[in-house]
């Protein structure tokens, strides 16, 4: 019984030297002798034993390598402390195997080295507005460098570009300036807004005024001169009148009348209104006038007398 275990035992491992499954996600690199001789691709093969065996198994899937924290110069002197993601792909299994020792360590060594050189072509606000350009740039110069590794580096990602204190304090000081300088800015724009608005608004109230003062005179002079229109045609129908009249039997004496007393009441007014007495020359002929009308009257009151003694 011993003996057949041993050789079940060494049957099994003939056929586990003998049969190899790669896995989806994989390439294995096989050496006969220490010599390379293929890369196997997923799937069953067969292997010779003691003869073939396999000498790396590569990872065909995307890998995601941490770039560690570096110091690195800007172009302006700014001292920065940088770190990112390196995204490669091993897309030739016998290069990645022997045309480097570690694939992995020198793909994140190449990219701190061209991150270092690419950010010292930069400056510091550079570093922080251009980072897609930046990305682009080292994984042009990563790419390139690594072709002969059978390695593809799809992507770099920078995560954290970190100054130093005290380029953090200037720049916090500069962000305090430029903020306060805008407030600035913003407050005269405001204040010159609202003059400008006063302005406009006290020219179109000048306007307005000017407007309405014109349109005032106009009307006041339309009405005047209406006003004057029609004392006019009054004048023109009452002096047609007057003529009409005068052209009648009394018509002269109603006229004589009518002065008369327009006379003697522009008398009486200038009399009242006035602080010292003026008696008009004409007085005299008003008094006789007054005394020859009263001598009328007597004799008129005498003369109906007289025709009733008679009777």
């Amino acid at each position: 019984m011993f003996e057949l275990t041993i050789a079940f035992l060494f049957i099994m491992f003939i056929l586990y030297k003998l049969m190899l499954i790669v896995p989806m996600r994989e390439v294995n690199v096989i050496e006969r002798l220490g010599k390379f001789r293929t890369v196997l691709k997923p799937g069953f093969h067969f292997l010779v034993p003691f003869v073939d065996r396999v000498a790396y198994r590569h990872d065909t899937r995307e890998e995601v390598l941490d770039v560690p924290p570096q110091s690195c110069i800007s172009k302006d002197n700014t001292q920065l402390e940088v770190d990112g993601l390196v995204y490669l792909k091993v897309m030739d299994g016998k290069l990645a195997s022997y045309g480097i020792e570690n694939y992995r360590r020198a793909a994140v060594n190449l990219a701190q080295t061209t991150m270092r050189s690419e950010i010292g072509k930069l400056t510091l606000s550079q570093t922080f507005s251009e980072r897609d350009s930046l990305n682009e740039s080292i994984v042009r110069e990563i790419d390139k460098a690594s072709d002969p590794w059978g390695i593809k580096v799809l992507r770099y990602e920078i995560k954290n570009i970190t100054p130093s204190i005290h380029v953090i304090h200037t720049l916090e000081k500069q962000m305090e300036a430029e903020r306060r300088k805008r407030a600035e800015i913003t407050l005269a724009n405001a204040e010159k807004d609202a003059m400008i608005n006063i302005s406009q608004g006290e020219r179109q109230e000048a306007i307005n005024l000017s407007e309405g003062q014109k349109q005032k005179r106009i009307n006041e002079a339309v009405g005047s001169g209406q006003q004057i229109t029609i004392i006019a045609q009054a004048k023109s129908e009452g002096m047609n009148m007057i003529c009409t009249a005068l052209d009648n039997e009394g018509g002269n004496d109603a006229m004589n009348m009518m002065l008369k007393e327009q006379f003697i009441s522009q008398v009486g007014n200038i009399l009242s209104e006035s602080q010292v007495s003026i008696v008009p020359a004409e007085m005299a002929k008003l008094e006789g006038f007054f005394e020859g009308m009263e001598q009328v009257t007597h004799a008129v009151a005498k003369a109906p007398a007289a025709t009733k003694g008679a009777r």
